[in-house]
């Protein structure tokens, strides 16, 4: 899946959530990280509170959080974090920019293995084979419930939504 062409091509609202990711020049300026938009703009069940989800592959996590550092403390509500996320080490930004709120997201993880991207590419399959369920997974989320778990509620999947989803997209072999 090409999120970035996915928003590049879509409705107004992902084609200017794309122009502020190239505004912001992230796939330019972090191209060595392999940078790739993940979460709800490019499926399309964003909600106002959503923010702007790009994750990394990352080798030098100094190196990187100097980096994030260096192009975004200047925003809003700039916060840098690292932290241990299923025993990988993370790195994660998070600012405002033009009223949206951005995430970037690194770990020493190939991009296209990440729980973000992987949960994007079955809940994107999700929605294609359940195009019905969109508006109730938008409705769960304006209700507060994450996406995982909206999606885990729709499809009736009991346990932790994150693993659970990843276990349903191998089980149907999506992923």
């Amino acid at each position: 899946m090409n999120s970035f062409a996915t928003l590049k091509n879509g409705n107004s609202e992902q084609k200017n959530v794309c122009e502020l990711v190239q505004s912001l020049r992230i796939l330019d300026d972090f191209s060595r990280y392999r940078p790739v938009v993940c979460g709800t703009y490019p499926i399309d069940i964003y909600t106002d509170e959503s923010d702007i989800d790009i994750i990394m592959f990352v080798d030098d996590f100094q190196l990187f959080s100097k980096k994030l550092y260096s192009h975004y403390h200047h925003l809003k509500k700039f916060n840098l974090k690292e932290k241990i996320i299923r025993n990988n080490q993370v790195v994660k930004a998070q600012f405002e920019f033009q009223g949206y709120m951005f995430e970037l997201f690194g770990q020493n993880v190939p991009v296209y293995e990440q729980y973000a991207y992987l949960h994007m590419k079955i809940e994107n399959h999700i929605l294609k084979s359940y195009p019905s369920i969109k508006n109730n997974i938008r409705l769960l989320k304006k209700a507060g419930i994450k996406t995982e778990p909206a999606f885990c509620r729709m499809l009736g999947i009991a346990g932790d939504p994150y693993e659970e989803l990843i276990n349903y997209g191998r089980d149907q072999g999506i992923i």
